[in-house]
């Protein structure tokens, strides 16, 4: 069996279509095609449904996807610990983290780290969806939930707290509230129903208040936290956000301050597997350092 050909089979069936994994393995679409043909002839099987919306992969193509995914895992995994065998902190490191935490607090904090370690050749994947680092669709997390894999080694950072904010000029215009009952009388910026979370039940504030999704005008959903938070200083309404970025904007106004808000605790996640690498340790413990001088549940 040709290996290049089977390589390319995986990333196709992984993809759902010929121009994705084309992106990837830097081939055109055109070529990719034809190395798919190409197997196809040498097994003597068809591999997948060709359609308008993309490729299905056929029962045998689900037979070989399945059975050659455990040796391309393994072979990231080598892949990825003879990298880590490096004595310096050198070469790609892949994090995954909430698009809000990296926009809002990260970023601010990468020119030091590319000063301090300017081999490490660093890509930030943003998105409220989990990635698997097991299977190596990045080498470290940063997470705003404690995971539950047991093979995962996992780092508190501390925690992040929340709080209920509205803009100076929204309050003017509308008043403010004092209590939860006084929240129906007002614009109210959540999550939809059903979105992928950045952390566990951002819309704690309507549950809280008795407030209901369904037929509501007052609601305005929007599922993005940095959206939200350019929203409320707009003055659109009140929202939850992060405290630190409340903070970080003096026409916003805390709300409710009786209101008992859950944090949110932070963890820095990595395989078992990858804890020799300098590259996550350097980002780990450059991390801490600045939550240590910085931490989110800070207050002004």
């Amino acid at each position: 069996m040709d290996w290049d050909k089977l390589r390319i089979f995986h990333m196709v069936a992984k993809a759902g279509s010929f121009t994705h994994a084309g992106a990837t393995l830097n081939l055109s679409q055109s070529a990719v095609s034809r190395h798919i043909s190409s197997f196809e002839e040498d097994l003597g099987i068809t591999l997948f449904h060709r359609h308008a919306r993309g490729l299905i992969l056929t029962e045998q193509g689900e037979l070989l996807f399945n059975g050659t995914s455990e040796i391309f895992a393994k072979m990231v995994m080598i892949e990825g610990q003879l990298s880590d065998a490096r004595d310096n902190p050198e070469g790609p490191l892949t994090l995954t983290m909430a698009e809000f935490l990296a926009s809002s607090w990260l970023s601010e904090l990468l020119p030091e780290f590319k000063k301090s370690n300017p081999e490490i050749n660093l890509t930030l994947l943003l998105d409220d969806r989990i990635f698997n680092l097991g299977m190596r669709e990045a080498d470290a997390a940063i997470r705003l939930h404690k995971p539950e894999q047991s093979d995962l080694i996992q780092r508190s950072l501390g925690k992040m707290s929340l709080s209920v904010c509205a803009s100076k000029s929204y309050l003017k215009e509308n008043g403010t509230p004092n209590t939860l009952k006084d929240l129906k009388d007002h614009t109210l910026i959540v999550y939809p129903d059903q979105s992928l979370v950045p952390f566990k039940n951002p819309n704690w504030l309507i549950d809280k208040a008795g407030i209901t999704l369904e037929k509501n005008d007052k609601l305005v959903q929007i599922n993005s936290i940095s959206t939200i938070y350019g929203a409320v200083k707009s003055g659109l309404g009140i929202a939850t956000l992060p405290t630190f970025m409340v903070n970080k904007c003096p026409d916003l106004e805390i709300l409710l301050p009786e209101t008992r808000v859950e944090s949110i605790e932070m963890f820095f996640v990595y395989p078992e597997e990858r804890r020799h690498s300098k590259r996550i340790s350097a980002f780990r413990d450059f991390i801490i350092k600045q939550l240590d001088l910085a931490p989110l549940d800070a207050s002004h």
